[in-house]
């Protein structure tokens, strides 16, 4: 594929099966770790789960990140050690902050898991600065309805998180930073968001032209700095746009996220330890309410 003028790099997903789903994993990438504050982005599914059949990702810890959830269709419940237990659904925004340490569990509810549904949406990792590396864990739940949304001729952006476009989003962000999903019919003009530092936009599906060229579905192209390509929909299309300040290189490890080998190797030792005590004495790592398992410290990530 050829890359466009105005985009440095174009990333294709990798395929990973996560145990009865896939996702496709774009962020990160051998040649591109972080776009702005985002070092994780999985689209997840479609998946069409038949009667019985649903989502079940055990408690496991975080460090040093925030966990964003955007669902298109399904739903899935969260639930974690500070007592939250959201379910989110096609639009809502889950932003759960890792801080110091937190542990969560993804399921599919038993209505969903008795009746079947398809699942798919966009989970996303934000690092965090260095300053909030240690901050206090939390979760916040904002219904679709609370987010804002912009109209332009032939599109429409839901505005997730940070700024853009002259508008905030409402959810809490420890960084500049901006998370958009687009909605775009044959012919609109997208923005490129210029007034962020790092930028880029996965097509979900539908085909969109960036200065001319092409770029098909379940491609993510990360805009050159300082770059203003025109952008437009060749078909309905839904997309991702996504970026902001850059925050500086990451450790990456399992599902810790860390400035430093040492944050990591700590975080490492207080997840077995947590294990190794039933989680009796698992401080910021003990298990949500309602939760026996866990996912043990893989050998390798």
């Amino acid at each position: 594929m050829t890359t466009p003028p105005g985009v440095s790099l174009l990333i294709e997903p990798r395929t990973r099966d996560l145990g009865g789903f896939t996702v496709g994993r774009v962020l990160p990438y051998a040649k591109r770790r972080l776009v702005g504050p985002f070092i994780f982005f999985d689209e997840m599914g479609p998946s069409d789960f038949p009667p019985g059949a649903g989502v079940d990702v055990r408690p496991h810890p975080h460090i040093g990140l925030a966990t964003v959830t955007y669902l298109f269709e399904g739903e899935l419940r969260h639930r974690d050690n500070l007592g939250f237990d959201q379910v989110i659904r096609p639009g809502d925004v889950n932003w759960m902050t890792a801080g110091r340490g937190i542990a969560h569990s993804e399921r599919t509810d038993e209505g969903p898991r008795r009746n079947g549904q398809r699942l798919h949406g966009i989970q996303t990792w934000v690092a965090l600065p260095i300053s909030d590396e240690e901050t206090a864990p939390s979760f916040h739940h904002h219904p679709a309805g609370d987010l804002p949304r912009i109209e332009r001729t032939g599109a429409t952006y839901h505005l997730i998180a940070g700024t853009a476009l002259g508008v905030a989003s409402p959810v809490k962000t420890f960084s500049p930073i901006f998370y958009l999903a687009l909605t775009a019919e044959a012919g609109a003009q997208i923005d490129p968001v210029t007034e962020h530092e790092e930028r880029a936009i996965y097509v979900v599906d539908g085909e969109i032209e960036i200065d001319g060229s092409i770029v098909g579905a379940q491609t993510m192209a990360v805009l050159q700095d300082g770059a203003a390509p025109a952008i437009r929909a060749r078909k309905a299309t839904r997309a991702m746009l996504l970026g902001g300040a850059n925050v500086g290189a990451r450790k990456i490890w399992w599902n810790f996220v860390a400035s430093s080998d040492q944050k990591i190797e700590m975080a490492k030792a207080r997840w077995s330890a947590a294990a190794a005590s039933g989680f009796a004495e698992a401080g910021d790592f003990g298990l949500p309410p309602g939760e026996t398992e866990h996912i043990p410290l893989p050998d390798a990530p």
